[in-house]
């Protein structure tokens, strides 16, 4: 397996600067591989990577401060337990939604530091098919479509961030992933 724009962690400038020039990058996401590139500027294009137009992407935040996305508050058990694989959906500031997540990955954690704003965050697959965890399988696959693949081996297949929506009067479960709908609750109770 060859590709030009397999790179490894240590290439950290590569990343950031293809960040930074809005292109899109596949790269470890706390639980799974995902297309991540700049909000908004790169919608579109991972739109059109995953084949998907109907809903947005979750937004991966630098830190529990949600307030520069959101008028919403979070309760302060979920503030506590972040940086977690937990997704939450809040108002924004144009009377829609947003879905964000503080990661809980070091690495990741320092590309949103440096970079200094939200980047998207989705699944590398084609809607509605299995996240693809294996580098050769992505290589394969989008290795032409992306400017990187930042390599973390092959992931073992995880289950993907939950997803819980506060917008409604009581918080419900859109996705139930890497964090349980008991550990859930708790942070609402």
């Amino acid at each position: 397996m060859e590709s030009a724009n397999l790179i490894t962690p240590v290439h950290f400038d590569l990343i950031i600067r293809a960040l930074a020039d809005n292109k899109v990058v596949i790269m470890p996401c706390d639980t799974i591989y995902g297309f991540v590139g700049t909000a908004p500027e790169t919608y579109s294009r991972i739109a059109a990577l995953k084949k998907r137009t109907e809903k947005h992407f979750l937004q991966l935040i630098p830190d529990a401060d949600i307030s520069p996305y959101s008028p919403d508050v979070l309760p302060a058990k979920v503030r506590r337990f972040w940086p977690a694989p937990l997704t939450v959906i809040v108002r924004d500031y144009n009377g829609g939604t947003v879905a964000l997540r503080y990661p809980n990955d070091p690495f990741l954690q320092k590309v949103l530091t440096v970079l200094g704003r939200s980047l998207y965050s989705t699944s590398v697959n084609i809607s509605g098919e299995s996240p693809l965890n294996s580098v050769e399988d992505i290589v394969g696959a989008f290795g032409h479509s992306v400017a990187l693949i930042v390599d973390g081996g092959n992931l073992e297949k995880k289950a993907p961030s939950t997803i819980v929506d506060l917008t409604r009067e009581t918080p419900v479960i859109v996705r139930e992933g890497a964090v349980s709908s008991e550990t859930v609750r708790s942070l609402f109770d």
